[in-house]
């Protein structure tokens, strides 16, 4: 038999027991219930705060965020406001291979870490290296990595996981389209054996998982595979070039849906003094959120030479470049407006060794948050500005 341990508010406890005068204060008229009794009697019910006042705290409020490490990918996953990955939301990021959706997960996982975040990683593709994520910045002592046999088992320790522990945990699937089911794990060969039975069975864990996670602020970051689009409609083929796998449930479930794409040519990587690739460049483009608005795209450098790390400097200067006033070029120069007045020349190469300065990378911000953010979120400014191409074969 189920049982649960309920806490009642003070006024409603006198020894241990809920007294009638007290079950009678609850009743706006005789043989009713208020709507704080309610509240009251289903949150005891549920065994969980399900019933919320307009007087409590907004439950649907992400009011917490994990940086993903690119402060112009932050930037543009809310409207009016600094993001990244939602806390007690569900967030897919979909990517091509070679894309970066590994190093950027471990990056979110390091930044989840340093705010005291656990962190359980399912690795289904048994291709985690643990000296990739301690360069990454991960905390070795509050970091878990767990090899998933099946698609039930990564949502069965997930539930385990949230009914048993009380803290707050970051939970990455690297990745769900990598991950078999237990038909496939028992199963031939014949992919017609299995046709439709993962989305189903994300679209009834999705179901059960997004209260429970919203319930204990833990967050829940899946990775998946971008796969080319074939269609014979050739115009939805144009629209959209790739779709991931596991049907419409995680669609619907994710707050925040991130596409990755990188760029094939020579000059998407980046070189060492010898001539060896140290990193490559990567687009990412918001194709869900529930706090902005999709469409907006950034670029940034993902290095993975001998430390493991996002050149965010780099991609900060790639956002606010020719959209600012106070930010000015002409030729190989480029001149700073200060908000005191003064004003400061520099070259491109500089700006790595510019951005050590306070009052420089204050300047910097100041730019970047009215151009980027508050732009975006005055509708101010031109629209094509803050979208990429709407109709791009990436």
């Amino acid at each position: 038999m189920l049982r649960v341990r309920v806490s009642f508010p003070a006024p409603f406890l006198k020894r241990g027991i809920i007294m009638a005068t007290d079950v009678k204060k609850m009743r706006s008229k005789p043989g009713k219930l208020g709507i704080s009794g309610i509240k009251t009697m289903l949150n005891k019910k549920m065994g969980m705060n399900v019933a919320h006042t307009l007087d409590d705290e907004n439950p649907s409020t992400v009011s917490d965020w994990i940086s993903t490490g690119c402060t112009w990918l932050d930037g543009i996953v809310a409207r009016g406001r600094t993001g990244g990955i939602p806390v007690g939301r569900i967030t897919e990021m979909c990517g091509l291979e070679g894309s970066g959706k590994s190093y950027l997960a471990a990056q979110v996982a390091a930044n989840a870490n340093k705010k005291g975040i656990g962190v359980v990683y399912f690795d289904s593709e048994a291709a985690l290296d643990f000296e990739f994520l301690k360069k990454a910045g991960i905390d070795e002592n509050n970091f878990l990595r767990i090899t998933p046999t099946s698609v039930e088992n990564v949502f069965e320790s997930i539930e385990s996981i949230l009914t048993e522990g009380n803290e707050q945990v970051l939970f990455i699937w690297d990745s769900l389209a990598n991950t078999p089911t237990e038909l496939d794990v028992a199963g031939t060969y014949n992919p017609s054996e299995s046709i439709g039975v993962k989305a189903r069975i994300l679209s009834k864990a999705m179901a059960k998982l997004t209260v429970p996670l919203n319930e204990t602020n833990s967050t829940f970051l899946v990775l998946n595979q971008l796969k080319t689009n074939i269609t014979r409609d050739m115009a939805s083929a144009l629209i959209d070039p790739y779709i991931s796998p596991g049907g419409k449930s995680m669609h619907y479930a994710s707050s925040l849906r991130i596409f990755l794409t990188g760029r094939k040519g020579k000059a998407s990587y980046i070189y060492d003094d010898n001539n060896f690739r140290i990193g490559s460049e990567t687009k990412a483009k918001i194709k869900k959120s529930r706090f902005g608005t999709e469409g907006r795209e950034c670029f940034f450098k993902i290095m993975w030479g001998d430390d493991v790390y996002i050149e965010n400097d780099d991609s900060i200067f790639e956002a606010i470049k020719g959209k600012s006033d106070r930010l000015s070029q002409a030729g190989a120069w480029y001149n700073l407006s200060h908000s005191d007045g003064t004003q400061e020349k520099f070259q491109s190469k500089q700006w790595k060794e510019k951005m050590k300065d306070d009052k420089f990378r204050s300047s910097v911000m100041d730019i970047f948050n009215e151009e980027v953010v508050r732009k975006f979120a005055d509708r101010t400014g031109k629209a094509e500005d803050f979208y990429g191409e709407v109709e791009e074969n990436e």
